[in-house]
């Protein structure tokens, strides 16, 4: 739609432009002989404005020198004869305020700022009184109806309805012409030319050739057939094009692998590409449908491969602890007996390990490592020797998930920290704890006991014998492992997460 929009857009563009722009040529003739009837007018007025306030100037100045010069105020009466004709009168003031020529000015008069200068008041629907000031504070005052200014402001052979005026800066507008009212909407060109006394211009307007039903239906076909070109573009390409495609769509998007999609009615898609897709994909589904079956086949074969390996595996584990118990029984001797138990111990450790992860592989969540703790320390008791019968194992293990490499590496340190306080004290209490650290994914697994205290016997079997299987095991585990000498205890961080 955008595309179509694009390319029909221009068109239409054009074709409005051309429309305007012959109206803007009307209008600017229009200006044209607005501004010359406007000029003829405003130097009608100038002219008679000027002239009359050139006698009123002259005979103010001889009255200012003889009050009594009756032929100087008879001649302005004669200058201003036709405008007392129609309501125009003047006034000469003295310089103590005294009328000494024509008749007084019921207008507020408003002097000018220099001795000669003329100042302009525009009388609202009433006319234009002119105010000059002359030598020794004497003042002539003139009033001009608006009958008399709208005769002389009407231009020759302009036979346009117009509307007149005159302007001042600080008294507004005095309308002389009206335009008649007229429906719709009003268009106006309008033009100011100054007259050249105090602020006042004249102003003339006229109506500009009016928005008919033809000319606004001229100026928006081209739109109108724009947006038409548009609609029918987008419906066709809806109805043949994008419905089709969302439906296909919303076809896809229900199918889920391993389920039969559901029937694509091909039937109701117009386009042939559209439906060739459709039934492109069909296939393509029960292609994925057969390799799914496949692979579900293969994956219960494995599994079934998988969990004949370890039985087997801890069944040899079992045969191995079985042979191990049998052969210390026969041993010589206490120190021979103490090595088949110590050997068994070890197996039993990562029996402990791969029967857990056995039971929690069909899960793949890993392996539940307070389990194991607790079934690994009641195999140490079980196998420990005649002298550690009063052993005693303490567990508050919090449940956590490893990996089978971390419960192997864990079983594996502990029977080494257990035998290594049997070796110190038979008799040994050792207490086991593993916590979860809160925000995170590790636990910390620690094992206490009074016989871990720092001792002489305690630094030799370390160093001898145990220190660097625990330091193998720690590194195994990533972390370092660490002794209080003053409480006998050992403590590492293990990675686990909570179930």
């Amino acid at each position: 739609m955008l595309i179509l929009s694009a390319a029909l857009l221009p068109l239409a563009l054009i074709a409005l432009f051309a429309t305007l722009q012959t109206s803007r040529i009307v209008d600017i003739d229009l200006r044209a002989r607005l501004r010359v009837a406007a000029t003829e007018a405003s130097r009608a007025l100038t002219i008679e404005l000027v002239g009359d306030m050139t006698a009123l100037r002259v005979a103010m100045t001889a009255l200012s020198t003889d009050p009594g010069n009756s032929p100087s105020c008879a001649r302005v009466e004669g200058v201003f004869a036709q405008q007392i004709s129609v309501g125009g009168r003047f006034g000469i003031y003295s310089a103590d305020g005294r009328l000494v020529c024509g008749s007084a000015i019921p207008f507020r008069a408003i002097g000018a700022p220099d001795a000669g200068g003329v100042r302009a008041q525009i009388v609202p629907d009433g006319g234009l009184v002119l105010d000059i000031k002359g030598i020794s504070e004497a003042r002539a005052v003139a009033f001009f109806p608006v009958a008399m200014l709208r005769e002389l402001a009407q231009p020759n052979g302009f036979a346009t309805p117009f509307e007149g005026g005159l302007e001042h800066g600080r008294d507004g507008q005095l309308t002389l012409t009206q335009l008649p009212a007229q429906p719709g909407i009003d268009r106006r060109e309008r033009v100011s030319i100054p007259l050249g006394i105090d602020d006042l211009a004249f102003t003339m307007a006229v109506r500009r050739a009016p928005f008919t039903s033809s000319a606004i239906v001229a100026m928006l076909l081209p739109l109108v057939m724009w947006i038409a070109a548009t609609g029918i573009g987008w419906f066709v390409v809806d109805r043949l094009l994008i419905r089709p495609l969302r439906r296909l769509r919303d076809d896809i998007e229900r199918y889920r692998p391993g389920y039969p999609m559901a029937h694509v009615n091909l039937g109701a898609i117009p386009a042939q590409e559209i439906a060739d897709l459709g039934e492109t994909f069909e296939e393509l589904t029960h292609t994925v449908e057969r390799h799914e079956q496949s692979m579900a086949d293969g994956l219960v074969r494995q599994t079934k491969l998988t969990r004949e390996v370890h039985h087997r595996v801890k069944n040899n584990l079992q045969v191995i602890a079985s042979l191990i118990n049998f052969h210390a029984r026969s041993a010589h001797g206490e120190a021979a007996a103490d090595a088949y138990a110590t050997i068994q111990r070890r197996v039993d450790a990562l029996a402990v390990v791969h029967r857990h992860h056995y039971a929690e592989m069909e899960e793949n969540r890993g392996l539940e490592l307070k389990s194991v703790i607790g079934e690994l320390a009641s195999n140490i008791r079980a196998t420990s020797s005649g002298g550690a019968t009063k052993l005693g194992i303490t567990l508050n293990v919090e449940p956590v998930l490893v990996t089978q490499d971390v419960a192997v590496a864990v079983s594996f340190l502990l029977t080494e920290l257990i035998e290594l306080a049997v070796s110190v004290n038979p008799e040994a209490q050792i207490g086991v704890s593993l916590r979860n650290v809160p925000g995170t994914d590790t636990a910390v697994l620690r094992a206490s006991s009074p016989a871990l205290v720092e001792s002489e016997e305690l630094e030799a079997l370390v160093a001898s014998r145990y220190g660097r299987i625990v330091l193998g095991l720690s590194r195994q585990l990533r972390a370092p492992l660490h002794h209080d000498p003053l409480i006998g205890a050992y403590e590492i961080t293990i990675a686990a997460k909570a179930p």
